[in-house]
């Protein structure tokens, strides 16, 4: 533990530990499965070419384009994701923290679903404007390998060739559907299955060890990313559909339309089963590694409900 923890950190400070820890979380987890991502978006692009279980899709690609295809997209993941996280998870703590004293904590605890809710909801709002362009950059990377040789690359021809409005935010209105029902469902199930952990154990989370405190993380944070997983399928999906090409004279809207109908329910949730493997994968890992860092960097406790 860090000798900060006996320190009153407030304010600012506060925060922007919280936004470092997230961030970390975040960028070194969808860092470390770009792999998983890689052939989820290609199961979700190409459903003809890569129509076989996971497993077979990972040595398809292979195969086809060699190992180093599975890495395709990893500098725009981890940079997109690293912010995203800070502002997601220091988002989060905010304004929790906002509604509490606003509140009051009997009131608070009355109401804790809606403010899981409403916080993380804001949260993700803010930190998917700047997630949107680097997670444009990286479909487009991945649906086609010769757009670019990398993030600035990438990043750098579709602005110039798309503009900022078609070329990084023609995927904003599908992220947010995504998002925002994923953060949701991620900081609501965890924070209840959290509770529920604790309620068996008969420990309030400031009394575990370490190390069963992370146990507690993982387990919770697992449980919150296969529900968050099923919940934002179908938004991800045309997330990749309207990343996969050049931006067409079509209005955003018009497109959504045609493709919902185009790829029906089951065409939806396409690639679920690699995106579950991949969100609980990296929901358990983010939360672990951010109670860590939080701790390390003496930012916790914050507010809790429960």
């Amino acid at each position: 533990m860090s000798s900060n923890n006996n320190q009153t950190v407030t304010g600012i400070d506060l925060y922007s530990r919280f936004a470092l820890s997230g961030a970390i979380s975040c960028g070194v987890t969808h860092g470390a499965v770009t792999p998983v991502d890689v052939v989820k978006t290609l199961k979700q692009l190409y459903p003809q070419q890569y129509n076989k279980g996971m497993i077979s899709t990972f040595r398809q690609v292979v195969n086809e384009k060699g190992a180093s295809a599975l890495l395709t997209g990893i500098g725009p993941t981890f940079i997109g994701y690293f912010m995203q996280g800070a502002f997601k998870f220091g988002g989060y703590e905010v304004f929790k923290e906002k509604f509490v004293n606003y509140l009051g904590m009997e009131r608070a605890r009355e109401n804790k679903n809606s403010i899981y809710v409403a916080s993380s909801a804001m949260a993700e709002f803010i930190a998917d404007i700047f997630l949107c362009p680097l997670e444009a950059t990286r479909i487009r990377l991945v649906s086609q390998p010769s757009f670019a040789n990398g993030l600035v690359g990438g990043f750098a021809r579709l602005y110039r060739e798309e503009g900022v409005l078609k070329g990084f935010y023609s995927g904003f209105f599908p992220i947010l559907l995504k998002q925002i029902p994923y953060n949701i469902t991620k900081f609501a199930t965890y924070e209840i299955a959290l509770a529920n952990i604790l309620a068996i154990i008969g420990k309030q989370k400031s009394e575990l060890s370490s190390t069963n405190e992370t146990l507690v993380d993982l387990g919770s944070g697992l449980t919150a990313g296969i529900c968050a997983a099923i919940i934002s399928q179908p938004a991800d999906t045309l997330l990749s559909m309207m990343n996969k090409q050049n931006a067409s004279d079509q209005s955003i809207s018009s497109r959504l339309v045609l493709l919902v109908k185009e790829l029906g329910p089951s065409g939806l949730f396409r690639g679920l089963g690699p995106r579950i493997v991949m969100v609980g994968a990296i929901t358990a890992g983010q939360f672990a590694i951010y109670g860590r860092i939080k701790a390390a960097l003496g930012a916790k406790p914050n507010v809790e409900i429960h």
